[in-house]
């Protein structure tokens, strides 16, 4: 089996932030493309493609780095486990659903991008709870354990989880005579993070000359809304990035920009560490 996630860990862990990026996994394996009826490059189309990459700076900045290996398609992160698909998955009784569910993405999605089919028939709930303990369970296991340490060693715990969205996706928050957002920070309202953590992240972006907006069109879904618990010391942002500043969403591929890019969310990041507490001393014995 391959595995759920890869951890990469900085030699010295310097402040509390722990970087992650759930979507972004591009393992599709061969039994899994059989059974849908998307080519490769349609069904990578709901993938937060490169968005590790971007981030791969993290480690050598002292905060650790999450990052999905199976796809968003074959199984969502940022989901509720239970957000199961009665229209997918046999032997779900059909009930209450919320909005994702009604549109496909649950747990298990049924569709990629512009609701998208990704297979010809249903699945068995052998199969959906499969992938769920396979992936789903490993993956948030880690990063409840990483999310505990920070706390543990410097008070409070901050997450930083990295998507990307599509261009097209701005259209519903573009209006006359208001920027167009490249980059959207998801703090559901406040719930999820203390303002003054989403100010200090907020601001590298404006720095790097980045239009940015909270909350809309995406406040955060299930990993903003398990994580983040500031009362706790718990804090949780989600950080989406227009895709075309660095790839070219129908052939999925960096674009000539990706480098620049990259480097731009190494200073964000490396301004977003250094500005959570150090270490928290020893009592006095």
């Amino acid at each position: 089996m391959h595995p759920a996630y890869r951890l990469e860990l900085p030699r010295e862990t310097t402040s509390a932030v722990v970087v992650a990026s759930p979507h972004s996994g591009r393992h599709y394996a061969p039994a899994f493309l059989a059974a849908s009826v998307l080519d490769e490059r349609v069904i990578r189309s709901s993938e937060d493609a490169f968005v590790d990459c971007l981030v791969a700076d993290a480690p050598s900045l002292g905060a650790p780095l999450l990052a999905a290996e199976w796809p968003r398609a074959y199984l969502d992160l940022n989901r509720d486990a239970n957000e199961l698909d009665p229209a997918l998955v046999e032997g779900v009784a059909r009930g209450a659903q919320s909005p994702r569910i009604n549109s496909g993405l649950g747990v298990v999605p049924r569709v990629v991008a512009n609701g998208r089919a990704i297979y010809r028939g249903k699945l068995t709930r052998a199969e959906a709870e499969a992938r769920i303990s396979q992936i789903w369970t490993p993956y948030h296991a880690k990063l409840d354990g990483l999310m505990e340490e920070a706390r543990a060693e410097f008070g409070q715990a901050v997450l930083l989880d990295f998507h990307s969205m599509p261009h097209e996706a701005l259209d519903a928050v573009t209006r006359p005579g208001i920027p167009r957002p490249q980059i959207v920070l998801g703090d559901r309202f406040g719930a999820s993070a203390d303002g003054d953590v989403v100010d200090v992240l907020e601001q590298g972006f404006l720095d790097a000359g980045l239009i940015v907006s909270r909350n809309a069109p995406f406040a955060g879904a299930h990993i903003t809304q398990r994580y983040g618990r500031p009362s706790r010391g718990h804090h949780a942002v989600q950080v989406e990035i227009d895709r075309s500043l660095y790839m070219e969403e129908r052939m999925v591929r960096p674009n000539g920009n990706f480098d620049a890019m990259k480097q731009t969310m190494a200073q964000v990041l490396a301004r977003v560490i250094g500005a959570m507490p150090g270490r928290v001393p020893l009592a006095a014995e």
